[in-house]
């Protein structure tokens, strides 16, 4: 998935850095110490280690946190566990399910069909 509204940062980033010569023609839209290479993981790592210590983020973060924190999201936002199966290119449901442990207000806010019956 690709939100217009990152679409639209990721332009503003391209126009930017093509401006400043960060970024050579045809070359990587984030690209490493030396443009002609693209960012390292090493480098993604620290990057993302920077915007958690910004975001005052004291738990342990890595590539893998903003995925799980995407899916985690969408969760909570009541999008089908199958969709995010999808999204996450994952083969079994159970996989996807581990995330739900993380959810736990949505799994709060559940409420037993015995709930909805009419009262006797």
């Amino acid at each position: 998935m690709l939100s217009p509204v990152l679409l639209e940062c990721l332009r503003t980033w391209w126009k930017t850095a093509r401006a400043q010569g960060k970024m050579l023609p045809g070359g990587w839209l984030f690209p490493g110490q030396n443009p002609i290479d693209p960012m390292s993981s090493r480098q993604l790592n620290r990057a993302i280690h920077a915007a958690a210590e910004v975001a005052d983020i004291d738990k342990r973060v890595s590539m893998h946190t903003l995925r799980h924190s995407f899916a985690t999201h969408l969760l909570e936002q009541k999008t089908d566990i199958r969709l995010i199966q999808v999204l996450l290119g994952h083969k079994k449901l159970n996989t996807t399910a581990l995330y739900a442990q993380v959810a736990t207000d949505l799994l709060r806010e559940v409420i037993s069909p015995l709930e909805t019956l009419p009262p006797v």
